[in-house]
């Protein structure tokens, strides 16, 4: 269907705090442009997605009530490639919020200097409340509805919010009803079906990777870094796991049950076994209990959240107590908190850098399915770390020779790269 009009963002008067996400990346892309002189008509191509589906979802539940639930995919811009996003399940999953992850995509990838655009899926549903069975039928409707949109060499879904590594293997076994067997339609798979070792920590541990860099920019050894991170799912798991074999010391963590503070050192191994009985973070022996909004507000050197969105606001930026933080998820910082943590010298390290780990080493899966061999642990994780490496050297120097904070660069490189392959291939 066409892509309906995406309002520029709001006036500088008008209070950041009150963009939608999609307005607010935009606001980011649209300062790129102007550093980068870009010419109106690139411009107008990067403000609305090329395409986007609304698919209605209707589902038989396990009580036999048919249930209809929504789904969308958007892509972005696919100048420099296939395009590449991950699927989210989640109740807030809708247009707008799918968009603003698709565009955060296009410039993620730009910026990993991958050969993908960037797209995202979403269905707005609660995962949690469901039955397997209910999401394999779900995963498989959605699949379905969006099949002509995807390929190998068109837009390759992955995991995101609300879905793993087995809603990966139902989307693949759908698309493969309709079109025969193809493995590489879809990335952070089962390993048994094609998917790649190392996919299901590459996201935290890029995390931690860039956080390693970070302090060697600072000339601080990570073992005098104190480290809090929201969230304890997949990305905030391996990032305290990585980070801890770093040399990184662990000081609080939080899941949606609660949080857990120690002020001497969390540590990770006893944790992991801990949550796996328990189920959560909360309870954790010897750490004293917090809330999420305690979490975000903790002495600590580096900031990391790790779950859902705009969680740090103009309601809590002045009572942030670390030196930096890591957004290792999506937009976690609103616009308004970003301007309040710029004013106190907080360095906010972006999101389309510190979690682009999963969708590299999702590149890695979909060239390791085009050619038919698989790639051991260790040359994946040697290639994520050069791949990160490399990215996070590249945006700091411009950061530093621009004079711009860290979002912004991250944001120029990606433009101006998607800007670049728009006026190759002759869009303009």
């Amino acid at each position: 269907m066409a892509s309906p009009t995406v309002s520029a963002p709001a006036p500088a008067s008008a209070p950041a705090e009150s963009l939608s996400p999609s307005e607010a990346v935009l606001t980011s892309v649209f300062e790129s442009a102007a550093r980068l002189n870009l010419d109106a008509e690139v411009i107008d191509l990067l403000r609305t997605p090329w395409r986007e589906m609304r698919a209605q979802l209707p589902v038989r539940m396990d009580d036999r009530r048919l249930q209809i639930f929504e789904g969308y995919r958007v892509q972005h811009n696919g100048a420099r490639g296939p395009y590449k996003g991950g699927v989210r399940f989640h109740p807030k999953a809708d247009i707008d919020e799918v968009r603003a992850l698709a565009m955060l995509m296009t410039y993620k990838c730009a910026l990993m200097d991958l050969p993908f655009g960037g797209a995202k899926g979403g269905v707005m549903c609660d995962p949690t409340r469901m039955s397997e069975t209910e999401l394999n039928r779900l995963t498989r409707t959605y699949t379905q509805h969006i099949a002509m949109l995807l390929g190998v060499a068109r837009d390759i879904p992955a995991p995101d919010l609300g879905t793993n590594a087995q809603t990966m293997a139902w989307m693949m076994d759908a698309f493969g009803q309709l079109n025969g067997h193809t493995p590489g339609v879809v990335t952070g798979k089962p390993v048994e079906l094609g998917g790649s070792f190392g996919r299901d920590q590459a996201t935290g541990r890029g995390v931690a990777v860039c956080m390693r860099e970070y302090a060697r920019l600072e000339g601080v050894d990570p073992r005098d870094i104190r480290i809090a991170v929201q969230g304890y799912g997949n990305v905030g798991s391996w990032t305290c796991r990585v980070a801890s074999e770093m040399g990184f010391t662990v000081v609080g963590v939080s899941d949606v049950k609660g949080g857990i503070a120690q002020p001497e050192g969390i540590q990770v191994g006893a944790l992991d076994r801990w949550v796996g009985v328990a189920g959560s973070v909360a309870g954790f022996e010897g750490a004293h209990p917090i809330t999420n909004e305690q979490l975000l507000e903790i002495e600590c050197d580096y900031l990391v959240p790790a779950a859902l969105g705009e969680v740090i606001t103009a309601a809590n930026a002045e009572r942030i107590h670390a030196r930096a933080v890591v957004e290792a998820a999506n937009h976690p910082v609103t616009p308004a908190a970003d301007a309040i943590l710029g004013r106190r010298k907080i360095a906010v390290l972006p999101d389309i850098a510190m979690n682009a780990g999963g969708v590299t080493v999702s590149y890695f899966e979909w060239t390791q399915n085009i050619q038919q061999f698989r790639w051991q642990l260790d040359r994946v994780l040697q290639e994520l770390e050069l791949r990160m490496v490399g990215a996070f050297g590249e945006l700091m120097a411009r950061s530093g020779r621009d004079g711009t904070r860290p979002r912004q660069a991250a944001f120029d490189i990606g433009v101006e790269r998607v800007a670049r392959a728009i006026k190759l291939r002759g869009f303009v």
